[in-house]
Order: C-alpha cells, then structure tokens, then sequence
C-alpha cells in the first residue's frame, strides 16, 4: 500500500549527496522520488570522513540532529551512522528513526579486526533503536539480522532500475569490457587485474572507472599491478565517470565485471543487465540474488584462476557471449522500476509514525 508519511522527513547523508557510488544514486533517488509525491524532505549533508568519523564529524551530526524539530521522520543512511550514533542514542524518544542500511560497515574488505569491531558496536546500537531498517536485498537482511534486530523491523526494497537503450552489438575481434566501482578493496580490481593477464592472449580492453580517492593506496596498488603486467595499454582507469562520457561507456560494451567480495544489492550490474550486457560478478553478498548465472558468470570472490577461467569461456566464443547478453536482457526487464522501490520505501517510513499517534491520543 502506498502510504503517505505525513510528517516531515530529514535524511542524514554522509557528505555531498551528489557522489557518483550507486548507495548515493539511491539516496538522490528517495529524495526525488518522495518531494514528487508531495512529502516535505530536508537533506542534511554531513561532513567529515565517512565511515571512520572523527571528533569534528559527531559534533556537527550531534548540531545536526539536535535542529531536527520533535516528532520528524529520520531517515538516516548507513554510511553515515559512525557519525551520527551518540545524536540518534540521545534522541531516540524524539525522533522517527529509519536506517537504509546498503550493507554492514563492519564487513568492508580489508578492515583489521579493531576497526571491524567499532563499526559494529556503532551499527548494532543504531540499528536496535531504529524503528525500521530498510535494505536492498534479502542477503543485507539476513546480515542485519545477524546483528540481532528483529526480522519484523527489516524491510527489503530493492532499488530501482531505469529502462535505457541496449548497449549495442560487440566487436568480437576487440570487445570492451567495463567496470563501474570505487577502487577499494573490496571491489576486487587487484583479482581482476591478475586474472585480465591471465588471459592476455585473447583480444579485449578494459575500462575500470571508478574514484581512486577514496583509498588512495589501494588504488596505487591496482595502477601498480597493471604497469608490472604491462597492461597500461590495455587496462585504462579513468576515475570518477559521469554523463555523458558513462553512456558512451556503455555503447558496445561486451561484458561488465564486479568481481567483488560484497555487496548489499550491485546497481552497477542491475545498470548492465537492463542494457542486455552481460555480467561477471563475485558470488558474494547480494549478486548471486541480481545476476542470473546465464547471464553471465558468478565467481568465488578472489578466486584468480577461477575469474580468468569466466572471462576465458564468455570471451573466447562469441556466440557464448551473446546468449549471455540475451540473459542479462530478459533478467534486466525483470528488474523493478524505481516507482515501485519509492513507493514500497515511503511506505516504510510511514510505518515509523502510527505508533507514535497513538501513544500521543493516550498522553
């Protein structure tokens, strides 16, 4: 049921919202999406570094929520929840609390066991007192679960997808492969570098697009490994990519890869496979829940030989590669809009106030 929240909702976003990761896309898309269903929504753009907040960072987030008037709807993201943990503790009786948990903080690739322990000290107290937790996929719920919140107050909204032009035919003599994701270690650019030279007899080039900044010496590390390959001609990472340069990306690409070790949903792989490009992801996390095996490959994250043995079979026939691409476009027709995605998140935010009115008839 589509219902209306009714009171105002403020979403506490870490940093600029404008950031090109697919988490970002789906926050600018609930703010859209709920102003043009007549809901008043206030964007609150909290600075500092995301997720290992410091003291700068909780104090403006403590200032932050404390302006929030009674009784508002909070919709706050999961990235930015190290920072505003003490300010949702301290106001939780006031405030309407939501989390939009994309995927746990403390299961990022690559954390040492210290860190991983803080996050997910931070995360369970939050997620606790949250009256909902929204995630995009049943994987992200069973994790939430495991951090002991209630299965009753997780909800599964997947995010949207929007209908875009196929990607085009192939050149099977110099296909182009694509790759949309942070350079963070998680993401899985060193197996995939290591396992492109593993199949550098075979003809294909390689856009891995993503910011580098984010972890600066993971990327130097993946820039590294492709210069010791000597895949510079081969392997191009041209950073952070927006419209119009991410269509032309798109046209005549042949395969997507996200080899990853986790994700909570994979926009960037839903983004191919509605443009009927087939997909070689890590099984891992909620991947194995968007990408249909035919539809490209799944792989065990970090596994090298078994990531080049994926790419070998789809790019060594090209008929291979196309029964693929028609399979990544009949998974991607099946993929909800975002309509549907806003409309099922509103509804869940609404569930964070009935509660409330009556308690207030009773006072």
């Amino acid at each position: 049921m589509n219902r209306s929240i009714g009171r105002p909702v403020h979403i506490l976003c870490p940093g600029s919202i404008d950031q090109a990761t697919g988490g970002y896309a789906f926050l600018r898309r609930i703010v859209e999406g709920l102003r043009s269903r007549g809901e008043q929504v206030t964007v609150h753009e909290l600075p500092g570094p995301h997720p290992f907040a410091d003291e700068e960072a909780r104090l403006e987030a403590d200032a932050v929520t404390a302006r929030i008037p009674d009784g508002s709807v909070v919709l706050v993201d999961g990235l930015a929840i190290p920072a505003a943990a003490h300010a949702l503790w301290v106001d939780r009786h006031r405030l309407r609390v939501t989390a939009l948990a994309h995927h746990p903080l403390h299961l990022e690739t690559g954390l040492d066991a210290e860190r991983a322990g803080v996050l997910r000290q931070l995360e369970s107290a939050v997620l606790a007192n949250a009256r909902r937790v929204i995630v995009p996929s049943r994987a992200t719920a069973r994790d939430v679960a495991e951090m002991g919140v209630a299965e009753d107050r997780i909800a599964v909204v997947n995010p949207g997808t929007d209908r875009a032009e196929p990607a085009g035919a192939f050149d099977p003599a110099d296909p182009k492969l694509l790759s949309l994701a942070t350079i963070t270690p998680r993401k899985g650019h060193l197996t995939l570098v290591h396992a492109l030279d593993a199949c550098r007899d075979l003809p294909w080039h390689a856009v891995l697009a993503g910011s580098g900044t984010r972890d600066p010496a993971h990327a130097a590390a993946v820039r590294a490994a492709i210069a010791d390959a000597g895949l510079q001609d081969r392997i191009s990472l041209p950073g952070e990519v927006r419209e119009p340069e991410l269509s032309a990306l798109w046209r005549g690409a042949a395969l997507f890869l996200l080899p990853s070790h986790h994700e909570g949903y994979g926009m960037a792989a839903a983004e191919a496979l509605v443009r009927g490009v087939p997909v070689v992801a890590g099984h891992a996390g909620a991947l194995p829940e968007v990408v249909p095996a035919g539809a490209g490959a799944l792989v065990p994250p970090g596994d090298v030989d078994a990531l080049a043995a994926a790419l070998r079979r789809l790019l060594s026939s090209p008929d291979r590669l196309r029964a693929a691409a028609e399979a990544a476009r009949e998974a991607g027709d099946a993929l909800p809009g975002w309509a549907d995605s806003i409309d099922r998140l509103r509804s869940e935010l609404a569930r964070a106030v009935p509660l409330d009115r009556r308690i207030e008839r009773i006072a």
